[in-house]
């Protein structure tokens, strides 16, 4: 026996490692939704203060885990950033680093009980009251889901019930949130919100099913499913997937055109460098969980700091220039159960020092609006 826990692989468990992992896990997520389902909560429990009056949405320490048969992962690591009024915020980085989840974590529709929001806060302005969604309980972030904040969707193709018609999604919407509507004016603000989006024969649409209609048709439809009740806040997470070049285009136009329209802001969660370069006035780099650096658009496409974000910039094809290989970042994002202390990319990166091994490093302050979390941007360090 000695001889085989010797032996042991560090990524493998014993029955009772699993079972003592499951009992802990079972007894966090019973917590965490003992506090969601609460009812008859005072309203003077979720309302707290904006840092910014002028920000809409402030993520302040947000930790959102996910608690798994063999381990917790976590998926959101302490992410703080502002989405200020009127503005739109691009939130970039690699599959799996947590741009989604952030996201969802807003939106109260992490996937529950193995995912939950064990930290921070995140506040936002409803214009005569600021909420702390962590705090609300789940009946009063239902009010505000799909009226103050909604989100558009990262498949369409799967994000649309298919046994319903499309108009009947859209009424639902408009039923739930606006107060006096008839299923009569529900349905004429639905058309009229088909033809916003730039849909031909918006009646036959309407009593068209999900299936009967193409990609980009799909996506104009959760794009006015989500802006059918004017929200102050619009997710749209990855709008342009698998959606040809020329229908990116016009997606891409419809919402700046309804966000100049209706002075709503932007979270826009893509990979897509060039998408963010052309819409975006804030950009925050995520990896690994974590934010690793974030500025004006400016600020990451002119001047990057953090080496990662110098490798996603070395990453994206440039018009007129041939290459015989696109640059990739070499190495791979750590195992999300078993993260090391120190910084996360200080693996996968080429310009790291001894400092690196030491604590995460914090952001720094680069200017006014551009932070990185680097050692490199540390101006007090003695070697670089």
């Amino acid at each position: 026996m000695n001889g085989i826990n010797k032996n042991k692989n560090k990524y493998t468990l014993t029955r009772k490692e699993e079972r003592a992992i499951i009992r802990e896990n079972r007894k966090m997520m019973r917590h965490f939704e003992k506090l969601k389902k609460r009812k008859n909560v005072s309203e003077s429990e979720y309302l707290t203060q904006m840092r910014d009056p002028n920000n809409l949405v402030e993520f302040d320490d947000l930790h959102t885990y996910f608690y798994t048969d063999i381990g917790t992962v976590k998926a959101v690591d302490g992410v703080s950033f502002e989405i200020p009024k009127g503005s739109t915020v691009g939130v970039v980085g690699e599959s799996g680093c947590g741009k989604s989840v952030t996201s969802l974590s807003l939106m109260q529709l992490v996937q529950a009980p193995q995912g939950q929001v064990v930290k921070g806060s995140i506040r936002f302005n409803a214009g005569d009251k600021c909420y702390d969604i962590v705090k609300m309980p789940t009946e009063a972030m239902r009010k505000i889901r799909g009226k103050d904040i909604s989100m558009i969707f990262q498949e369409p193709m799967t994000s649309l019930n298919p046994v319903f018609t499309i108009g009947s999604q859209i009424d639902e919407v408009i039923l739930l949130h606006l107060e006096g509507y008839t299923k009569k004016q529900a349905k004429e603000k639905s058309i009229e919100m088909l033809k916003r989006v730039g849909i031909a024969r918006p009646e036959a649409v309407y009593d068209s099913y999900p299936h009967e209609l193409s990609g980009g048709m799909r996506q104009r439809v959760m794009i006015a499913i989500a802006l059918a009740c004017e929200p102050k806040l619009i997710i749209a997470d990855e709008p342009t997937t698998a959606l040809d070049v020329t229908i990116q285009a016009q997606i891409l136009d419809l919402l700046r055109e309804i966000k100049h329209k209706t002075n709503s802001s932007i979270m826009l969660i893509t990979h897509d460098l060039g998408v963010v370069a052309e819409m975006a006035d804030y950009v925050v780099v995520m990896y690994a969980g974590r934010i690793i650096e974030k500025g004006t658009v400016n600020d990451i496409f002119l001047d990057p700091k953090h080496p990662y974000t110098i490798g996603l910039m070395k990453s994206k094809p440039v018009v007129n220039k041939v290459v015989d290989r696109l640059y990739s970042i070499p190495g791979q994002v750590p195992n999300p159960i078993n993260m090391p202390n120190y910084c996360y990319f200080r693996d996968r990166c080429d310009r790291r020092f001894d400092k690196c091994a030491g604590d995460y490093p914090p952001l720094y302050k680069i200017s006014d609006t551009h932070y990185a979390a680097c050692y490199l941007c540390d101006k007090s360090k003695e070697a670089q």
